[in-house]
């Protein structure tokens, strides 16, 4: 893994400081699922101040601004999908926080899930990872991971209730 970017880097520039989790990112290993970690902590808080299309809403715009970030981020590290950009983790982690049944355990689940689709990448997140070389594929195959969380929780939840 490349060496994780100073905290001069991080906050050199804003779009760095959210590529880069707001930190969370430069962890010296395992930083997407710091990331992940820092997602699941961030929704805790501030999830009860907003209802489910407020936080539509700001997760959509996340996720289009994270476009930009990973683009800029990924320019000054010489790489579009350094480890250090755990943005991408981020913003669909909450959305599956957003969607995923109530209570930690189903939490624990979508976080292991997430993690072990975001690892492994299943297509299309594959193809996007090594075909698409910008700030669009690098959240893109992150949204896959998200969505194959999304898929498994629905079925485990229709399988087992809750």
């Amino acid at each position: 893994m490349p060496k994780p970017p100073s905290v001069r880097f991080l906050f050199a520039h804003p779009a760095h400081f959210f590529a880069c989790g707001c930190g969370s990112g430069l962890a010296p290993w395992a930083p997407g699922t710091f990331g992940t970690l820092f997602a699941w902590a961030s929704f805790i808080l501030f999830r009860p101040f907003f209802g489910d299309g407020q936080l539509l809403f700001l997760f959509a715009v996340a996720y289009l601004a994270g476009i930009w970030f990973i683009e800029v981020a990924g320019r000054a590290l010489g790489e579009p999908d350094h480890g250090s950009i755990v943005w991408d983790e981020i913003v669909p982690f909450w959305f599956v926080l957003l969607l995923a049944p109530p209570g930690w355990l189903w939490q624990l689940a979508a976080f292991l899930l997430f993690r072990l689709f975001d690892i492994s990448k299943p297509q299309p997140a594959r193809w996007f990872d090594e075909n698409v070389k910008n700030g669009f594929g690098v959240m893109a195959d992150d949204l896959v991971a998200a969505g194959y969380t999304l898929f498994v929780l629905a079925l485990l939840r229709y399988t087992i209730g809750g």
